[in-house]
Order: structure tokens, then C-alpha cells, then sequence
């Protein structure tokens, strides 16, 4: 359901995940030098050979990098997927390792080989986490691409374990960018500007790696929009949303360095339920922070933002979504309304205070 521009979706339970992706080629002059291809995997040595540049090859030489995450008791239901950074650590969502960190977290390869494995950090709001491995096998880490080159109609290929399917993949396009989502309406809720596909993704995906063409990684899946009603089976319909690039390197390097993460901030409670279009600041003394962002730039409670940047702001939700893309110490304009008349101000972005 659409809510004031930012698209309120389910997170994949039990887990979602995809890859997509784009092959970029040179820039078309005749002596453009080739741009160099990441490091992956070998095919096995008895697969039919494939071109490396095809599903297929992309496929033989991703999959061995993509893991299966569940839970260490065989009784407990849900997981995950993700894929290894590094020699022993593992990225998925958050939403996958909370489901089964009380009961102790499992990584299978798709050779079959397992180890335990442990949270390093996590961060909810935008649904990343990252594990360590007790027991890594030797596999080429995968490389994380350029999200903000992707655009619509880039090839794209998911490769996860959806319900319980390890190592399965499909094909898609990246059907949109910069589509704003959120896995529910209140501050705790993941939200971010996503990467929209058509590569089919189910329960079991979530925290799968977005792949391109030359096997990097441009997101993380993590939301699908999907037609199940009162108990029946929900699933793929086309329409799922994973986390860009370029926002989850960012945030797994300081969840492996400090275990948590930490945002823009602009020091003032924003009303999440307000009808009104726009981001409301929420009414009371304590809404915005003395002395805080907001508050220096002479903002205060009831004031609709309406713009931040130059770009519209639909709703509150949408406002911390694009929040999300910067970073503290940012100076960036926000336009806002007060009793029917409209005005600028430059605010210097706080931090949410995580760190």
C-alpha cells in the first residue's frame, strides 16, 4: 500500500533474498581500456562450461560465495540467506539473524559444508546484519558494485534459498531505483531507497545478495510486495525491493568496526500518523532538541518539511528514508512550511547518537 510516497511493504518472513545487477561495459571510445572484472569463484572443474558473462556462468561462479542461515535447532522454522565479505564474515538482514540468534546461528555453504555462527553487529532500521564465521571454507568473498550506476532494464539475477532451496536462482530486471520503502510505519520500522526487481524472490531469499553481470553485488534484498490474504500462501509476485550498494557497504563497515551504526539527524521528532503531506514535526516542548540541528536553524514543532535538498518530501516516513543517504556533519537546505506561508533553512545534520 502506497502511504504519502513511501511504499509500506512485508519483510520477507523467513527470509528473502536476491541478486541483481547490470554488466557495464566501457565507454564506447575504441581505446577505452576494459574495466577489471571482480574476483570470483572457479565453476566446478566437472560443470559444462558456460560463458563467464552469462546467467549461467554468473550462477556457476557466484553460488559457492551465497550461504543458506538457519537456525541451530532443527525444530525451529525461518531462515535466511547471505553471502561471505571476507574469510568469515557473512552479510544478511537483520530481520533473518534476530529471528534465530536466541537459539544459535548456522551457515551452510552450497557444497553442503556448515559452521556455527555469530552477530557482529546488526542494525534494524536498515535491516543489515553481519555475522562471524567459526568455521570459514576457502570461497572468493564477493565484491560490492556501484548501486548508483544501476538503471531500469539492467539484467539481474537472485540467488538464495527460498523455502529451504539453497543455491536456487532466477533472472529479472531492475524494474526501478530509488523506490522508497519501509517495513512499517513507526520508528523502529526498516526504510531506506531501494533497488526494485522482478528476479523472482520468496521466503528464504532475505539477505541474499543483489548481483550484477560480473558477479558484484549492487544490493541486499530484503522486502517484496505480495497478493497472500487471510492465511493463504504469500510469495513472488514480481515486485520486490533490496537495499543499494552503495548504503550497505557503508553500514557493514562500522558494524564490523563498532558493532552498530549511526545516522544523519536533524534533532527533531517527526509525527509519523500526521495526514498532512509532508514530514510534521511533532508538537510538544521536547519535540526538537535545544540546541540541536533543527533547532539552530530555527525549526519548531509544528512546522510541515516539505522539501530536503531541493527534493519534495511526501511524508515523515519518506523524510528519514532519505535521511538515511546522508551523513552527520552534512549541510543540506530544508525547505518547510508554517501558518500558510512557506520558507528555507540550512541545517547542519546531526547524528542519531548509535555510535
Amino acid at each position: 500500500m502506497a502511504l504519502s510516497g513511501m511504499l509500506v511493504v512485508a519483510l520477507i518472513a523467513g527470509g528473502a533474498g536476491g541478486a541483481a545487477g547490470t554488466f557495464l561495459s566501457g565507454s564506447g571510445a575504441a581505446e577505452a581500456v576494459p574495466q577489471e572484472s571482480p574476483v570470483i569463484n572457479e565453476p566446478p572443474p566437472e560443470a559444462p562450461e558456460r560463458d563467464p558473462g552469462s546467467i549461467a556462468g554468473v550462477a556457476q561462479r557466484v553460488s559457492p560465495s551465497v550461504v543458506a542461515i538457519q537456525s541451530a535447532d532443527p525444530r525451529a522454522q525461518g531462515g535466511g540467506s547471505g553471502f561471505v565479505i571476507d574469510g568469515d564474515h557473512v552479510v544478511t538482514n537483520d530481520h533473518v539473524s534476530s529471528g534465530l540468534e536466541a537459539e544459535g546461528i548456522v551457515v551452510v555453504y552450497s557444497d553442503g559444508n556448515r559452521s556455527d555462527a555469530s552477530v557482529v553487529g546488526s542494525d534494524p532500521s536498515s535491516d543489515l546484519a553481519v555475522l562471524s564465521l567459526e568455521d570459514p571454507i576457502d570461497v572468493e568473498p564477493l565484491e560490492f558494485g556501484d548501486s548508483e550506476e544501476v538503471i531500469v532494464g539492467d539484467e539481474v539475477i537472485a540467488i538464495g534459498a527460498p523455502l529451504g532451496l539453497d543455491t536456487t536462482v532466477t533472472q529479472g530486471i531492475i524494474s526501478a531505483v530509488n523506490r522508497p520503502v519501509a517495513s512499517g510505519e513507526g520508528e523502529n520500522a526498516s526504510r531506506f531507497y531501494a533497488l526494485q526487481t522482478d528476479a523472482a524472490i520468496n521466503p528464504g531469499n532475505s539477505g541474499g545478495p543483489l548481483v550484477d553481470l560480473r558477479g558484484r553485488v549492487i544490493g541486499v534484498n530484503s522486502m517484496i510486495v505480495t497478493m497472500g490474504y487471510m492465511g493463504e500462501p504469500s510469495g513472488n509476485i514480481g515486485l520486490g525491493f533490496a537495499i543499494p550498494s552503495t548504503e550497505v557497504e557503508r553500514i557493514v563497515e562500522r558494524l564490523i568496526e563498532y558493532g552498530e551504526t549511526s545516522y544523519a539527524d536533524i534533532g527533531a521528532d517527526i509525527d509519523l500518523d500526521s495526514p498532512i503531506a509532508g514530514a510534521v514535526i511533532a508538537e510538544g516542548s521536547g519535540a526538537v532538541e535545544e540546541g540541536g540541528p533543527a533547532d539552530e536553524a530555527g525549526l519548531r514543532s509544528g512546522d510541515v518539511i516539505v522539501s530536503l535538498g531541493g527534493d519534495r518530501v511526501n511524508s515523515g516516513q519518506e523524510l528519514l528514508a532519505r535521511l538515511r543517504g546522508l551523513s552527520p556533519g552534512d549541510e543540506v537546505e530544508i525547505g518547510y512550511e508554517r501558518d500558510g506561508g512557506r520558507d528555507t533553512a540550512m541545517v547542519t545534520l546531526g547524528s542519531s547518537g548509535e555510535d
